[in-house]
């Protein structure tokens, strides 16, 4: 279940401090597509995680990885990868990433809470991921390929950096069987906030 809270106002921009303080509490915004300027509040009863400790890596796709048939950086072009993220596609015509939350997102990314991984392939943007980082934990937001594997590729990275850099919590906000594949799990509002709040005792830092 969704619980919702009380939408923001309509076409106004959300402003950095808020979304900080929303994803310290357990509270993401949505929209109910792309076209519409209102932004609402989540905070489900049902939150998916991935344990960095059991992350699972499909064999097929650790082949690909050691084939390593893209390149992969951090932080190159969030606003890119925000919009790859916010395409349609076959199996989902319509986003809730909207004009507000791309603002938002753009605006937490310059303040340093906000990034993204990215595949290339001959200079070409084909997949990638992006989150917002708080304390030790990572929110992970959306994901978008546009090649075999591109973004699967991109998680796999992204979790490598995570470990080495310390983090606690990578938080997928609901788990798919998409996400499954690589150990994702659902747990309590109750147990979701405790993990919380112990990733953001620490700290770790994503960027270079």
């Amino acid at each position: 279940m969704r619980n919702r809270r009380r939408p923001h106002a309509p076409g106004q921009d959300i402003p950095i401090e808020l979304l900080l303080r929303a994803y310290a509490s357990g509270v993401f915004p949505m929209a109910e597509d792309a076209d519409d300027d209102e932004v609402f509040w989540v905070r489900p009863d049902i939150r998916g995680i991935i344990p960095l400790d059991r992350f699972h890596i499909p064999k097929s796709l650790e082949k690909a990885v050691r084939r390593a048939p893209y390149d992969i950086t951090t932080d190159r072009d969030f606003a890119a990868v925000l919009d790859g993220c916010a395409e349609s596609r076959q199996g989902r015509e319509t986003t809730w990433i909207n004009d507000p939350i791309r603002r938002a997102y753009i605006a937490l990314h310059e303040n340093g809470h906000a990034h993204s991984v990215e595949a290339w392939q001959d200079g070409r943007l084909v997949g990638g991921l992006y989150g917002v980082t708080l304390g030790a934990a990572f929110f992970g937001e959306s994901m978008f390929s546009r090649q075999r594997d591109a973004s699967k590729i991109c998680l796999v990275h992204l979790v490598a950096r995570m470990r080495e850099r310390s983090f606690r919590l990578l938080d997928t906000q609901f788990t798919t069987d998409h996400l499954k594949q690589f150990g994702a799990v659902d747990v309590k509002r109750e147990q979701y906030e405790a993990l919380l709040a112990e990733a953001l005792s620490f700290s770790a830092s994503f960027s270079d």
